[in-house]
């Protein structure tokens, strides 16, 4: 994937829209001169991707629901787990 290029002032003056509407990498320079990239990581989900998760979260509450667990004791438990990996 091809870098835009941007000026460091450009990029300085909408440093908040190019953080999270890049899509592509950035090539920053200075008079000409690329002196830095910025590679963004964040991504927008796909639709499909939302309906996956929406369809998880559908099947976690039928999960907890015939178990009879609560999502708070979930949370502990993972916790829990969680502090236990750390020692």
């Amino acid at each position: 994937m091809e870098a835009t290029r941007i000026g460091i002032r450009e990029f300085r003056d909408k440093l908040a829209s190019y953080l999270l509407k890049s899509e592509g990498p950035l090539a920053i320079t200075r008079h000409g001169d690329t002196i830095g990239y910025y590679i963004p990581t964040r991504r927008k989900a796909s639709e499909m991707e939302i309906h996956s998760l929406r369809e998880a979260a559908g099947h976690m509450q039928k999960m907890l629901a015939s178990s009879g667990l609560t999502e708070d004791e979930v949370v502990e438990d993972f916790k829990r787990w969680r502090a236990g990996r750390r020692k």
